[in-house]
């Protein structure tokens, strides 16, 4: 009877355990949903839409619609640092879900990555020097010099321009400091960032003219075929039905937003997929390359200019450190400590943004070249590394041969000249060599002031195309061979003058 009793029960049994098995992953589902993490690249050099506070927290238009988005559809974000150039290629990688940037929906970026609807509408604008009457419209812009934020809708519409030279900078910051600085005639930005970068940085100095250049519309870019596409595209519909988005657009800009279409002019397309990919990737190497064989020449050339002076000042600079009495060798030696002690990437900003801006406080204007500026710095950064090769190399040498050689009379200019330092010479080659090849990719590091050598180059046409793959790797291996083939040529040189194998030869 008792087995009756449980075969009769069992049905309902499985049917209740069933459904409490299905309740469970619901909720456990559910909970899931809710407590997701998305990582969000930004940049935080964009005001209003992204910058720090003083305390160094995330603030702007972009960052409180983000956080009331991701409230609104039930996840949280996670923040994460990345340059704007870089954001496009993170999300083709899936390093990042989405991305916070005041980016603009355009035809080529919709190719290689998703947009939710709008949720911002701007433009391009002009900024220039307050004193400037020369540029008042699109149309005067003809034959000046332009400054971009590279990778913008602004560094797009600059092509266009008869006869400009552009310059290239890596966030909104550097370009009106360019502007100050008058290394550019004008700046092409989004209209709302260059107002609020005037005003708050108090800067009578620059003004913005004319009219909005272009009509666009910001989006939050996602990988293709995200799902989380969809929950903040409810996010944003959400804050703007229930007025949030409102109250934080007339918190950052003062005025009621204007009227959002529903759906972007530019619709985002399918990835496309196949073999034909493989080809595509060679494709745009080959197109690539004569771009980036010209930023090769350029790295050589500045390579060769500043170790050259690098070498002049470094020699006399490690000879000055091993005089007996001071002042000198100490002023030698601070020299050393600071441009050894500091980044070069520091060293190049103090000198093309810095300095001029402190000739400007002592009431007189000082504008470098790109060109000027980066062998200045090069050169000194260099110049501390080469002296102390030199002053390890002459301190090598036995102090035998000083005394042999004034006790044949010779002065001490001549031991140095004829004795002293050949010797140094062949020891000190071997770090000299290095020092060289650690100088050539230390090159890249210019294009923070716009300099287009070879790895600017390619970070222009990545701005272009988006296929960052291909073209780093291939800037990767045009640096890889300049370090081989001057590294062959050091070794060459340096056996060349080996007394030894010379006279096996």
């Amino acid at each position: 009877m008792a087995r009756l009793s449980i075969i009769r029960w069992l049905p309902q049994l499985v049917l209740g355990l069933s459904c409490l098995l299905l309740l469970s992953i619901w909720i456990a589902t559910d909970s899931i949903a809710a407590g997701k993490t998305l990582t969000v690249a930004t940049e935080p050099t964009f005001p209003p839409f992204e910058f720090q506070s003083v305390t160094g927290e995330l603030q702007g238009f972009d960052i409180d619609l983000m956080n009331a988005i991701a409230s609104s559809s039930g996840f949280r974000v996670k923040y994460q640092n990345m340059p704007f150039a870089g954001m496009i290629p993170a999300l083709q990688t899936q390093t990042v879900d989405a991305a916070v940037a005041a980016m603009a929906i355009t035809a080529e970026r919709v190719k290689t990555i998703s947009f939710s609807r709008p949720y911002f509408k701007s433009g391009v604008a002009i900024a220039t020097r307050a004193d400037n009457q020369n540029i008042i419209n699109f149309d005067s812009l003809k034959n000046k010099t332009i400054g971009v934020q590279i990778g913008t809708t602004g560094a797009q519409k600059a092509k266009s321009i008869p006869g400009s030279e552009i310059r290239t900078f890596d966030d909104s910051p550097l370009t009106l400091q360019a502007l100050i600085n008058g290394n550019v005639d004008a700046v092409l930005n989004d209209q709302v960032v260059l107002l609020y970068g005037i005003k708050s940085g108090n800067l009578k100095k620059l003004k913005v003219v004319s009219s909005l250049l272009t009509e666009e519309f910001y989006g939050i870019p996602t990988p293709k075929g995200s799902p989380n596409l969809e929950a903040i595209n409810q996010g944003i519909e959400t804050v703007l039905k229930n007025g949030i988005y409102a109250k934080i657009y007339q918190k950052w800009f003062g005025i009621q937003p204007p009227q959002l279409p529903e759906k972007s002019p530019i619709e985002n397309q399918a990835a496309k997929k196949g073999v034909s990919q493989l080809f595509t990737s060679l494709s745009i190497i080959f197109k690539s390359l004569p771009t980036l064989l010209s930023g090769a020449l350029v790295t050589l050339e500045l390579t060769a200019i500043s170790v050259l002076l690098g070498m002049i000042g470094g020699t006399l600079i490690g000879i000055v450190r091993l005089f007996p009495t001071p002042p000198l060798p100490w002023i030698a030696r601070a020299y050393v400590d600071f441009f050894r002690g500091t980044p070069l990437l520091v060293q190049i900003f103090m000198i093309y943004f810095g300095l001029p801006a402190l000739a400007q406080n002592f009431g007189f204007t000082l504008t470098l070249n790109r060109l000027v500026a980066a062998v200045i710095a090069l050169s000194l950064n260099s110049a501390a590394y080469i002296a102390e090769i030199v002053r390890a190399g002459i301190q090598s040498i036995e102090p035998g041969q000083t005394e042999a050689s004034q006790s044949l009379g010779l002065s001490s200019v001549q031991t140095m000249r004829y004795i002293i330092f050949p010797q140094a010479l062949r020891r000190m080659l071997p770090p000299l060599g290095n020092q060289f090849i650690s100088l050539l990719k230390d090159t890249s590091l210019v294009a923070i002031i716009g300099f287009e050598e070879l790895f600017r180059k390619g970070q222009l046409i990545v701005a272009e195309n988006y296929r960052s793959f291909e073209i780093y790797a291939t800037v990767a291996l045009v640096y890889l061979f300049l370090t081989l083939l001057s590294s062959q040529a050091l070794s060459q040189f340096e056996r060349s003058l080996n007394p030894i194998k010379k006279k096996a030869n």
